[in-house]
């Protein structure tokens, strides 16, 4: 016989923790569904020393190190709160997902959460081992619904808000890859005239001792430089590159850049919107599920991926912590477009904040639609007009000489 530490949910959704005898650990699950209720984790009781080597919370070799693509996460977490929500124990399930997922990462993932279980910690302390998996977003709200006893239903808001970053990530990649397609096939083309056809050109004009037209003597010597130097060209975009990595190194230089690209009216739009988007829907996710406000304002510092944004959150969480409403701190910040602002206040007023940060996120939701719509009307029409206008002036310079060359012949036959 083996002694079992285990935590259940009783059928009036209370939670009970406890210790039992059995002989394996199949045996206590049965007997705690019989006596108790539904386990939530049991584990087998170790030695202190064993014990305390299970919760020092080091992640073993490799585990931070291991990256999951955000579909597998949102397979992993759709497929755990579909298990969880038909009252299978946290145990089962992991043991079934080992079985059933096939990616390898996932596998492994998997496999180190079952084990994190019988080794006796709660699988929001096995998730911070994975650092580049599991945001502390997605930990903080996986250990709420462990000390609530409602992980199904955490995780199936964590599917609804995984889904919604998945929506905006691909909506911004797909007004972002027409125009880009675009952009590699015009300057192919480019390639292709001043590979190919200007040097054929060149020597055939050479041959003929005719005095060449000005633009055709201007794409003649840009051939000439992009042969003879266009590795020096490339060798100073290299150079460039390697200068603005190392002076956005420090932190104050990499702010002021990211705040230069946050107001940049061309760039910044549509991440802005994403934001607006995310910060608001993910507050009415956290507010939903009893996370407290400050707590949530600590774990939205981070989702911008802006050094300049993340400073402002932190000093309108500061505000918040001396008194003050979020609505008016983020005035202050000048972060937020003013009807986000003014929406979050009536919320704050009637008392249903996170009802209204869903609505804002829906208004903001609609808004990026619009504003990628536009995006990916707006670049290719101008990709192809500078297309258009680059290949125009090539095709300008080869014919200007070509009609010089049949001029000179004309004259030559009168």
């Amino acid at each position: 016989m083996a002694a079992f530490t285990y935590t259940a949910r009783k059928l009036d959704g209370s939670r009970v923790t406890g210790t039992i005898e059995a002989r394996d650990r199949g045996a206590a699950i049965v007997r705690i569904e019989q006596e108790t209720g539904v386990p939530i984790q049991v584990a087998e009781t170790k030695t202190a020393a064993a014990a305390g080597a299970a919760l020092d919370g080091r992640a073993p070799a490799g585990h931070a190190a291991l990256r999951l693509p955000l579909p597998q996460l949102f397979l992993f977490t759709e497929q755990l709160a579909h298990l969880l929500s038909a009252e299978m124990t946290l145990d089962t399930a992991l043991g079934i997902l080992e079985q059933r997922l096939e990616a390898a990462r996932l596998k492994v993932l998997v496999g180190a959460l079952h084990q994190g279980l019988v080794d006796g910690r709660s699988l929001s302390q096995t998730m911070r081992d994975f650092p580049r998996v599991f945001s502390p977003l997605y930990v903080n709200m996986v250990a709420a619904g462990e000390s609530s006893g409602a992980l199904p239903q955490i995780l199936r808001r964590l599917v609804s808000h995984l889904a919604n970053v998945k929506l905006l990530r691909e909506r911004v990649q797909q007004a972002l890859l027409y125009p880009a397609m675009l952009a590699l096939a015009g300057v192919a083309l480019i390639i292709v005239f001043m590979t190919f056809m200007v040097p054929q050109l060149t020597k055939f004009l050479s041959t003929t001792g005719q005095a060449l037209p000005p633009a055709t003597q201007a794409l003649i010597a840009g051939n000439h430089f992009l042969t003879h130097y266009g590795w020096v060209v490339l060798l100073l975009g290299v150079v460039a590159v390697f200068a603005c990595k190392a002076l956005t190194r420090a932190p104050a230089s990499r702010r002021a850049w990211h705040r230069f690209l946050w107001n940049f009216p061309a760039v910044g739009r549509i991440p802005r919107y994403r934001f607006y988007a995310q910060f608001a829907r993910t507050l009415a996710t956290l507010g939903e599920n009893g996370v407290t406000l400050l707590k949530s304002l600590e774990l939205l510092e981070g989702i911008s991926g802006n050094l300049w944004v993340q400073a402002r959150l932190e000093q309108t969480r500061h505000a918040v912590m001396d008194g003050k409403a979020l609505s008016q701190s983020l005035r202050e910040e000048d972060l937020f477009p003013p009807l986000f602002l003014d929406m979050m206040a009536v919320g704050e007023q009637t008392g249903r904040f996170s009802e209204t940060m869903a609505m804002i996120a829906d208004v903001h939701e609609r808004e990026l639609d619009k504003q990628v719509q536009f995006v990916s009307t707006l670049v290719p029409l101008v990709v192809i007009v500078l297309i258009a206008v680059v290949v125009g002036l090539i095709v300008f310079a080869i014919l200007s000489a070509v009609f010089g060359l049949t001029s000179g012949l004309q004259g030559r036959l009168h």
